[in-house]
């Protein structure tokens, strides 16, 4: 039986609901795709969009070498995501929200860290050739409509030297119900007591002044094409589009630039020296090299299941992300989660009783 999709304590944006989960029951094989045996399992994962060329890229490689267990992934946001595999709708959920205590115990969810990501303020200013700097105070006045030009006093302190355009800033906003919105605001809400009182932490913030960029890719398109404007992406598709993107002030009073060493600095000091907060915060973490916008992306689980079968094939599915798929996501510009970690993840994985 198809379940609709209900409103949750978060301020998601609605989706399509309906449309989305009649096309992940499509692809779990409750109508079996032509091709495929009687006892091939189709796992179906969906939410953000931040993780789509990862989920691909696995999807490609996976289905490869597990013809009796295909994996497809449905982009539908963060907040559907969880919806989603909280009405037992697909097999995985993925995002960037920990889950509330709520939808922890009341949907049977849990989340598990499956990659690292950096987000990275973007920006369009093509006379510029020098790595703009932003603190998270600057960068939450900026989103909040207090500075309004890009050589403003407060973006001038934090760049001497640098000639700013006297030119106005556009401001390019993620809507509601993105994993996007939940890391930036929560850095924010942590650097900013202004942006805290305003806005805080949200998936679906009330952005006062901007425009909205639906995907990640379109979030990119967006700012690349507009000159003097800013927005904020996930460090992969910052790359793939070529996009200036600045470096940003950490909680010890550097300013970093994001990559993989720093990504993982941020995981690192706040996963050691026991490896096993799955559900962590990493924005605004300790450490000179962190980088300050850092979060895993995660995958949602139901604790229960009951078909051991599916059980079964999305076990092996997770073994493989935690080894194989790692090295996939790295070259996509991904970061990979540090060993010790990894091997917390397969230990629990493995001692699931579904």
């Amino acid at each position: 039986m198809i379940q609709k999709p209900v409103s949750t304590t978060r301020n998601f944006h609605r989706v399509p609901g309906i449309v989305g989960s009649l096309l992940i029951l499509l692809l779990a094989g409750l109508f079996p795709p032509s091709g495929l045996a009687q006892s091939s399992v189709a796992l179906v994962g969906s939410g953000s969009t931040v993780p789509v060329p990862l989920y691909r890229r696995w999807s490609e490689e996976f289905n490869k070498r597990s013809p009796d267990v295909q994996m497809q992934y449905v982009p539908l946001g963060t907040g559907e995501g969880i919806r989603q595999i909280s009405h037992g709708i697909g097999d995985f959920g993925a995002g960037e929200v920990p889950l509330t205590d709520k939808e922890r115990s009341e949907g049977n969810l849990m989340e598990l860290p499956v990659m690292l990501i950096g987000i990275v303020p973007i920006y369009n200013l093509p006379q510029i050739h020098q790595e703009l700097r932003f603190s998270g105070e600057l960068l939450a006045d900026i989103f909040l409509g207090r500075v309004k030009t890009w050589n403003a006093p407060a973006i001038e302190r934090l760049n001497p030297g640098v000639a700013l355009p006297d030119l106005p800033i556009r401001v390019v906003y993620r809507p509601g119900g993105k994993g996007t919105n939940y890391v930036f605001t929560e850095f924010l809400s942590k650097t900013s007591s202004k942006f805290k009182t305003q806005i805080g932490t949200n998936a679906s913030p009330a952005w006062p002044i901007g425009m909205a960029a639906d995907r990640s890719s379109d979030m990119a398109d967006a700012v690349k094409n507009a000159p003097g404007s800013i927005g904020y992406v996930e460090l992969q598709y910052a790359q793939r589009s070529n996009i200036q993107n600045g470096l940003v002030l950490n909680a010890s009073g550097k300013f970093v630039k994001a990559s993989p060493a720093t990504i993982t600095a941020a995981c690192q000091a706040v996963e050691t020296p026991h490896w096993d907060k799955f559900s962590a915060s990493l924005t605004n973490a300790p450490g000179g090299d962190s980088f300050p916008i850092t979060s895993f992306t995660w995958v949602y689980l139901k604790t229960k299941h009951s078909d051991p079968h599916r059980a079964a094939a999305l076990l092996r599915l997770l073994n493989w992300m935690f080894s194989d798929g790692q090295p996939l996501g790295n070259q996509l510009g991904y970061s990979e989660l540090p060993r010790p970690l990894l091997e917390e993840l397969k230990a629990k994985v493995n001692s699931i009783r579904w």
